[in-house]
């Protein structure tokens, strides 16, 4: 029998909040993260909304000299792994440091710095360019340095699938724990790619939503007047913990990672397949990881970034799925209320999925007013709901055609 692995530390950075409690709870009530942008100057651009974090503050948790060589994603991710380590009681200290790792997502990494550095070599020369530059905008910056903040000799990767990239770093976790190559695991993603030319690369290719006259109303997943995504940042953390490690050190757990599925359309490089197949084939795998039958769902927490094309695919794909058991399934997006941070997204919402299942309730998918006929499922529509969850699924899918599908279930306290 493999190795049970359970969730037992929860860390975020999102634009409605940096604690989990609070964040959780503005999700019930129904408040958006989404507002005019303020870490950026927007002159000049077509889209000047978004969900950016301003303020944002390491505070003690590193060295202030070691936080100024670390980009944006690698200090979000840093943020959010000391609340996730905190609420598990855990002390590295006392830990064997080979069993411990870290694996990451990230769809992009290091952006702010590579944009800064660009920008001072064009204006002041090759040799201005910071030596930091390398260490600090490589993909694998952030899980790295968790690994020496920490003292983590186990596992320590990072991976880059776009916007699966969180979830399926959070797959790896779940597998490197069961076939005995850890016993804890930090993961979840990490991003920060609101930048000019971030901003503006996804503008151009018409990806984002130009409501800039109402921007707590422009991420709209399933909507028939959805326009396109909101560009977000931030990070969710995980501690990943074989259960009976956990146990003997009497760890509250919040969830149990059951399953794990991915795939990849293998069609275009930003469309997904229309039919989801793809999407659909890793909610299969992540089932039959899982040894569950498709009944046994209760909760879909949907990739759902309010894009025309995505929601429907996705849409498609669930019922394939699941069939005529499609219709009793609660669905929602947190990218209603938070934006899409791109890789980084699958960590916030196996987090805010861990909650739901914890906590009985399921956040509301905001702005969704007007529903697309082709988007026929229940997704919660702008009021959350007391749900029984025993096992819900987090859906994640990139530019790329990549799919990721992690599996969580009630912890049933065997």
């Amino acid at each position: 029998m493999s190795r049970r692995v359970v969730i037992t530390g929860l860390g975020l950075v999102t634009p409605l909040g940096l604690d989990v409690t609070a964040v959780w709870r503005d999700l019930l009530a129904g408040r958006s993260g989404i507002h005019l942008l303020s870490t950026l100057d927007t002159s000049g651009f077509k889209i000047r909304i978004g969900g950016d974090i301003p303020d944002f503050d390491l505070g003690d948790i590193v060295d202030p000299k070691e936080a100024r060589r670390l980009d944006r994603f690698s200090q979000f991710a840093l943020y959010a792994a000391d609340h996730a380590v905190r609420q598990a009681g855990l002390d590295f200290s006392a830990e064997s440091a080979e069993r411990c790792g870290a694996i990451l997502g990230s769809g992009i990494g290091g952006l702010w710095e590579i944009e800064a550095q660009m920008e001072r070599m064009l204006t002041k020369g090759t040799d201005r360019v910071s030596p930091f530059t390398i260490p600090k905008m490589m993909l694998n910056a952030a899980g790295g340095n968790l690994g020496i903040v920490y003292g983590l000799r186990g596992p320590n990767f990072s991976v880059a699938t776009a916007c699966a990239s969180a979830t399926n770093a959070m797959g790896d976790a779940f597998f490197s724990i069961q076939r005995d190559e850890a016993d804890i695991v930090l993961t979840g993603g990490s991003e920060a790619a609101i930048t000019r030319i971030g901003l503006a690369g996804f503008q151009n290719m018409k990806a984002l939503s130009g409501r800039n006259d109402d921007p707590p109303a422009a991420s709209r997943p399933f909507d028939s007047d959805r326009d396109g995504f909101v560009l977000s940042e931030g990070a969710g953390v995980l501690v990943f913990e074989e259960l009976q490690h956990a146990r003997r050190r009497g760890a509250a757990i919040i969830a149990e990672v059951v399953g794990f599925g991915s795939s990849c359309d293998a069609g275009h490089i930003t469309q997904p397949d229309p039919q989801g197949a793809g999407a659909g084939q890793a909610m299969r795998m992540a089932l039959r990881s899982a040894g569950l039958q498709p009944g046994d769902i209760q909760y879909v927490n949907a990739h759902g970034t309010s894009t025309p094309l995505g929601d429907k695919a996705e849409t498609v794909a669930i019922r394939a799925v699941f069939g005529d058991h499609a219709d009793k399934l609660s669905v929602n997006s947190t990218k209603s209320s938070l934006g899409h941070s791109l890789g980084a997204s699958g960590g916030i919402e196996a987090a805010i999925t861990a909650l739901s299942i914890h906590d009985g309730q399921i956040h509301p998918t905001l702005n969704l007013q007007t529903p697309d006929p082709a988007c026929d499922l229940d997704y919660t529509p702008l009021a959350a709901k007391k749900l029984a969850v025993e096992f819900g699924i987090v859906n994640s899918f990139g530019f790329g055609g990549h799919n990721a599908c992690l599996v969580l279930g009630r912890y049933d306290g065997r």
